[in-house]
């Protein structure tokens, strides 16, 4: 149904008068309380020294995910010479550092403690689970992308090259094999134990512990443990942690605080794009309402038009048969009484000849 403009700009100037509303605020998702993360959640350690680069763990999560398979075979590690980040089909990627010795560090969703992209997402598609992964919910969406720019670490893809059904698209840390007691398929794959799951906490220990032993081999600081809040992805490095593509001028404050101030600082934002992304989304969930009832019909109309096809068909075959039915009767009748006429001619010329014979 069409909106007329002056409906539009009161809807807009109403929006703006309750800019400063807690509901629109909460509506982003952002508070100014600080959470610390589930105590019982889980994450991974990944101790970049024992990486060697093998590509394992891309194939794991491209087989388990079922994604579409790369140009280049997992065993073709002459990838590793450029810098890759994720993408639509590639939820994790390995990437490989030089220096006196190199170094691989693997690249996915850090699954943080207070997500940037959940809190900058005002329909909620993405949310923090209490196992720790940040978990995306296709059907909420509406494509705005906000959480692509929010991500502080650059993760989130979008599929642009499906014009019908476009998503967000990124790390779910293997969620679904967590629930069924398995382990994520990179951390199952991977050769050397570079990789360790388990309670968050715990690896917490785990990484410091190794830090403590080996205090020569290790940079004295887990990366995931404060930045941004921390993370369910920790990390581990013998080498400066901006040295394998690692911000280290991110902070620990959490992303929901930025995006809170930012939003309460400016009333008319916070009242006006719930409203237009909202409009957007209800546009979006018309145009498929109305696009399914489009393919139903056009559906429908195809059935009755093969059905009507069909009986046309029939009816031909019909009226086909029918006629060499018929056809085939005259040419019976036909050659019935000919035979019979014949049959007579024979009949009255052995009758002659026999008459003739008495005479």
């Amino acid at each position: 149904m069409a909106i007329s403009r002056r409906k539009f700009l009161a809807s807009i100037g109403a929006a703006i008068g309750a800019g400063t509303s807690g509901a629109l605020t909460n509506a982003y998702g952002a508070t100014n309380k600080h959470f610390k993360g589930y105590p019982q959640s889980f994450g991974v350690l990944h101790d970049t020294t024992r990486c060697i680069g093998c590509r394992k763990c891309e194939q794991a999560c491209n087989e388990v995910n079922k994604l579409d398979k790369p140009e280049k075979a997992f065993d073709d590690l002459s990838v590793l010479d450029q810098k890759r980040r994720t993408k639509e089909n590639a939820y994790t990627v390995v990437n490989k550092f030089k220096g006196k010795f190199d170094v691989f560090a693997k690249k996915q969703c850090n699954h943080c403690q207070e997500p940037a992209c959940a809190s900058a997402c005002f329909v909620k598609a993405l949310k923090k689970d209490k196992t720790g992964a940040v978990v995306y919910d296709e059907s909420l969406c509406v494509g705005c992308r906000y959480c692509m720019v929010a991500c502080p670490f650059n993760i989130p893809a979008y599929t642009y090259n499906d014009p019908i059904t476009p998503k967000v698209t990124k790390c779910t840390m293997c969620l679904p094999r967590i629930r069924e007691g398995k382990l994520p398929g990179c951390v199952e794959i991977c050769p050397r134990e570079a990789l360790v799951f388990g309670k968050r906490k715990d690896l917490l220990k785990i990484a410091w512990k190794r830090i403590y032993k080996n205090p020569d081999h290790y940079i004295e600081h887990v990366y995931g443990e404060h930045e941004m809040g921390g993370t369910s992805w920790l990390y581990l490095s013998s080498v400066p942690f901006e040295q394998i593509g690692m911000s280290e001028d991110l902070g620990v404050t959490p992303a929901p605080k930025f995006t809170s101030g930012a939003l309460g600082t400016v009333p008319m934002v916070v009242g006006l794009w719930p409203v237009l992304l909202t409009g957007v989304y209800a546009i979006s969930k018309r145009k498929e309402k109305i696009a399914n009832e489009e393919k139903k019909e056009a559906v429908q109309k195809a059935n009755d038009l093969a059905l009507n096809e069909m009986n046309n068909q029939l009816l031909q075959q019909k009226n086909q048969m029918t006629k060499e039915k018929e056809a085939a009767i005259r040419n019976e009748v036909a050659k019935a009484l000919e035979k019979a006429a014949k049959k007579a001619e024979e009949d009255a010329k052995a009758a002659d000849d026999a008459g003739k014979e008495e005479e």
